[in-house]
This record gives C-alpha cells, sequence and structure tokens, in this order.
C-alpha cells in the first residue's frame, strides 16, 4: 500500500469530499495559494479556486460566524483555524451558537460544519501558539470532537465528519502533519465514536491520543525488551467516545494509563479515569494512573518545552512503577 503524509491526507480528504459534493468549501488563513499553513499545497486552490477555497481575513470570529451562517443555510463548509489557542478568539460563536442551534430549533436545521485546527506546538512557538485545548470542547454539548493520530485516520475521519449533520471539532497535531503511513488509495471513511486498538497486549492499557499514540508505541516496543506487554488504544473521537473497547481492554489488563499532551489537570485523562472508576472499578487490579503535561505555559526554550510534554521515557517509568517491574 503506498505511503503518504498525514498534511497529504488532509487535503486528499477534502478534495475527495469537494469533488463529490458541490456545497462542500474550504475557509480560513493561507488556505488559498498557500495551501494552508502546515501544509503549503495549493492543490484545492487550483482546483476549485478562490469560489470554493476562500482566504480570509485575521478574524476567527468572523471565519466561524461565516461558515455557521453558510452551515445552516445548506452549505457545509470546513473552517480552518490555524492553532487552537486561537479557537478562543471565537467561542460564542462556537460554544453559544455553532453547538447550540440545532437543539434549540428542536432539530429541524442541520449545522454541517466542521472546524479543522492545529494542536501540539513542540515547534517552539511559546505559550499562545502551543496549547492542546481538545478538552475544552468535549465539554460542550452539540459538539463532536475527533483527534487523528496517523495518516490513515486522518483521512477517514475528515471525510466522516464533513459528511456529519452535526458540528465537529477536528485537531491535528502540528507534528503529524509530515508523518507517512499506509493510506488505501480506493474511498474509505471511518466512523465517529469507534476506537482502533493499535497495539494489543495483556499487562497494561494504555489509551494515548494524537501524537501521544506513536510515543506510547515506541514506549511499548521498549516494554516489550523487559517482557512487558503493552495494549495502546487510539480512541479516535473524544466525543462519542467508543467506552467499550476501552472497558474490554481493561478488564483484560487489569491496569491503566492514559496519556496525553494537554496539562494533566481538567485534560480528557481525567474522563477517562472517571468513566473506568465509575463503571469498571471492579476489573482494576491497580490505581488509574494519567499523564499529562505538567501544569504551567508552553515555554518557549526548546529544553523547557520537551521537558513538560510527556514522552517515551516518562510513558515506560509509569507503566514499569504500575506493574511493579
Amino acid at each position: 500500500m503506498r505511503e503518504i503524509t498525514f498534511g497529504e491526507a488532509i487535503v486528499e480528504a477534502l478534495y475527495e469530499e469537494m469533488k463529490r459534493d458541490e456545497r462542500v468549501f474550504l475557509m480560513g488563513e493561507d488556505v488559498g495559494p498557500f495551501g494552508m499553513i502546515y501544509i503549503a499545497n495549493p492543490k484545492l486552490w487550483k482546483e476549485f479556486g478562490d469560489e470554493r477555497v476562500k482566504d480570509t481575513p485575521i478574524s476567527e470570529n468572523a471565519i466561524i460566524g461565516y461558515a455557521l451562517g453558510a452551515a445552516v443555510t445548506g452549505m457545509r463548509p470546513v473552517a480552518d483555524i490555524m492553532f487552537s489557542d486561537l479557537l478562543m478568539q471565537a467561542m460564542d460563536q462556537i460554544v453559544n451558537q455553532t453547538a447550540k442551534i440545532r437543539y434549540m430549533f428542536g432539530g429541524n436545521i442541520k449545522v454541517p460544519l466542521t472546524i479543522r485546527t492545529s494542536i501540539g506546538g513542540l515547534r517552539r512557538a511559546a505559550a499562545q501558539h502551543s496549547q492542546n485545548l481538545e478538552a475544552f470542547f468535549v465539554h460542550v454539548p452539540g459538539l463532536k470532537v475527533v483527534i487523528p493520530s496517523s495518516p490513515y485516520c486522518a483521512k477517514g475521519l475528515l471525510k466522516t465528519a464533513i459528511r456529519d449533520d452535526n458540528p465537529v471539532m477536528f485537531f491535528e497535531h502540528q507534528q503529524l502533519m509530515r508523518i507517512k503511513g499506509p493510506v488505501p488509495e480506493e474511498e474509505y471513511t471511518i466512523p465517529l465514536g469507534k476506537a482502533n486498538v493499535v497495539r494489543e497486549g495483556k499487562d497494561v492499557t494504555v489509551v494515548a491520543t494524537s501524537l501521544m499514540v506513536t510515543r506510547a508505541m515506541n514506549a511499548a516496543q521498549e516494554l516489550e525488551k523487559k517482557g512487558i506487554q503493552a495494549e495502546v488504544i487510539d480512541p479516535q473521537t473524544l466525543k462519542p467516545l467508543d467506552k467499550k473497547t476501552i472497558f474490554d481492554s481493561v478488564q483484560k489488563t487489569g491496569r491503566l494509563l492514559i496519556v496525553h499532551q494537554a496539562c494533566k489537570t481538567g485534560g480528557f485523562g481525567a474522563e477517562i479515569a472517571a468513566m473506568v472508576a465509575e463503571e469498571g472499578f471492579e476489573f482494576l487490579i491497580g490505581p488509574i494512573r494519567r499523564l499529562g503535561a505538567l501544569d504551567v505555559p508552553v515555554p518557549f526554550s526548546p529544553k523547557l518545552e520537551d521537558y513538560v510534554v510527556p514522552n517515551e521515557q516518562k510513558i515506560v517509568k509509569e507503566i514499569l512503577e504500575m506493574v511493579g517491574a
């Protein structure tokens, strides 16, 4: 099977959906001739032109407001917000309008709006452009939240998001954009709310998201040398969440570690931990553990930024302590 980058998979998904449905269009800052900030591929603009690949002013509030208006009047917009940090400029449009309109109109209005944005930092972009804010939006009823970890799931999940009649927040890690992986050339989609068991194991369940899936896999390979088998699960979508796959794994291993790049306090790992503690406590043979970034603004200093974010060594250390090795 061919291998393409995460960024190329995103472009392919957009291209195929724009070809399939003329109501789909892309809008945001530098999405036109520049071809999106982290991808730099003008293929979409060359094919569809300014009418369907719209460069916008630097106003996140306006971008989401425009996209929402288009969505409720029959279009299927994909709004591009460069950094998830900048979603804060459009919180009223997202939280009080986009997430609520379908409910407030009794389901008579559809809101087929996909909001793509980047997370992750590790680019030395400092505290205002390096955050992982996905948990903010999981807390909001009416929004779906997707967080892919590979080119394959990025393409399949984005196509599904665009076809959904509800608003979807789609978080893409900046450090994954140039990572290559196998992606079929034929048509496929991935359903929202279905987790992926990336690696099977019997000793500990590791639920990881986005870039942390790669780091958890690397840690699992290191642990294999010590005779410890870690099962790695990628939820793929945080809302809806595939509880069954997580419960099935914890029932098998008896141990659970959740790894995400967002700050530990209030991160999505807390929701998974509470869920398992409430509904699957009898499966556990040890305390649930969470591994997230330190509760500090993301530093500009390369050494400090690397220090605050979970890595393979930290994951290995946590698991060794959990299994008593």
